[in-house]
């Protein structure tokens, strides 16, 4: 059965991080070997007055803006002091720490975040968006159509994300029906959905093991760049720029610490304004200054997909969405929160989603975002329009699986 960050507990990760860190709920959650990384560096404590905050990452492009604000000195240029920044190898790991108190800023998938607050009750709020897009299906090289997985696995990242919310969309649209921890059947039109941490997904599908991947870049880079798959669709093609990772802080630093978290939230914002208008020289510093392991390359071209060849095979269906190429913009629009709480409430998990049952989806943003500080931020750098925002900061969700 799947822990409340959505892995094996038998796990001996679990073992390891629940010795770290105690009982609860938390300590009943599993995959924590990205707690090692921490643990190496910090040995899982604050040294006595220290002020340095922690910043928590995945080696994924999602997490540009966070690395980019650090590899350019604009959390201290802001006033405001970050170690260098924490990588974790599952989104798991990554909760973990966050709600434990091991690092203090982090990006996190948007359903997570709900779960987190809702389910977990964990004292935490999203305070901007990280990125929109940025993520894809990718498939082994000989499958064509959304239709030929039917029979095989297909990995997401984890049981709440804009992936598999996306993934389960595009599978019915194609009259496949996803399931959990049964064998799939290409008879009945089945496909079995399993967790893997995004850097397992490229070398399971390159051996068989799976028939594909939804997950965020360089992955999907990745394999094109290697050969072992090709991209099926884009997610932002499916969800005009959808949020997949929310930037997220723990509720006592917003209240004692008012001024630390609105220089947090500059520096992360002029941190997407810079990757959104220099995405070679963001790939670069991403790369080179070891933030992220894959090749330069595969993280350029993450960053700067061309349009046309992708319209050409069909993995565009909208391609006045410019939904291959990850963007950043910093704001947290409510229709999208209420839009993704319904969407989750229809999402097959492994484990429990009756916290949901309970919830008003319009209510939710009200509960789960503080955006009092990217306000703030967004209106010091010229306003929303600075990042082709509307005035008014509403919108109308789009979404489209066919």
């Amino acid at each position: 059965m799947a822990g409340p960050f959505g892995a094996d507990p038998t796990r001996r990760g679990m073992l390891r991080g629940g010795a770290v860190l105690g009982g609860g709920a938390l300590a009943m959650a599993a995959g924590l070997g990205g707690i090692a990384d921490l643990a190496g560096r910090a040995q899982l404590g604050r040294p006595p007055g220290g002020s340095a905050l922690r910043v928590g990452y995945l080696p994924i492009t999602d997490a540009t803006p966070l690395l980019i604000a650090h590899a350019q000195g604009l959390f201290e240029r802001e006033g405001v002091t970050v170690e260098r920044p924490v990588l974790f190898r599952n989104w798991a790991a990554l909760a973990e720490a966050f709600t434990s108190g091991q690092v203090d800023m982090v990006h996190l998938l948007m359903p997570l975040a709900v779960q987190l607050r809702f389910q977990l009750r964990a004292a935490v709020r999203v305070v901007a968006w990280n990125h929109t897009n940025g993520s894809a299906l990718t498939v082994a090289p000989a499958t064509r159509r959304i239709e030929e997985l039917a029979g095989t696995q297909v990995a997401i990242p984890h049981w709440w994300s804009i992936h598999n919310v996306v993934l389960q969309t595009l599978l019915r649209q194609a009259g496949l029906r996803p399931v959990v921890r049964r064998s799939p059947s290409r008879a009945a039109g089945t496909v079995e959905l399993v967790v893997l941490s995004p850097a397992d997904m490229l070398p399971a599908l390159q051996v068989g093991t799976i028939g594909g991947y939804i997950v965020a870049d360089p992955f999907n880079a990745a394999a094109e760049a290697k050969g072992v798959g090709h991209i099926q669709r884009f997610v932002g093609d499916v969800w005009r720029q959808h949020a997949c990772c929310a930037v997220l802080l723990h509720q006592d630093l917003l209240d004692s610490r008012p001024q630390q978290a609105q220089q947090l939230l500059q520096a992360l914002t002029r941190a997407q304004l810079y990757a959104r208008a220099n995405r070679p020289q963001a790939a670069q510093l991403l790369s080179g200054g070891h933030y992220l392991p894959q090749p330069v390359k595969a993280i350029t071209k993450a960053l700067t997909y061309p349009q046309a060849p992708y319209e050409q095979r069909g993995a565009l269906h909208h391609p006045q969405w410019q939904g291959q190429r990850i963007d950043f913009q910093p704001f947290p629009f409510p229709s999208y929160t209420e839009r993704l709480v319904t969407a989750m409430r229809g999402t097959l998990v492994d484990g429990d989603t009756t916290f949901l049952d309970t919830l008003d989806p319009a209510a939710v943003h009200r509960d789960l975002v503080d955006d009092r500080f990217v306000r703030r931020a967004l209106d010091r750098l010229g306003g929303p329009q600075v990042f082709g925002l509307p005035g008014p900061l509403t919108r109308t969700e789009e979404v489209s699986p066919a």
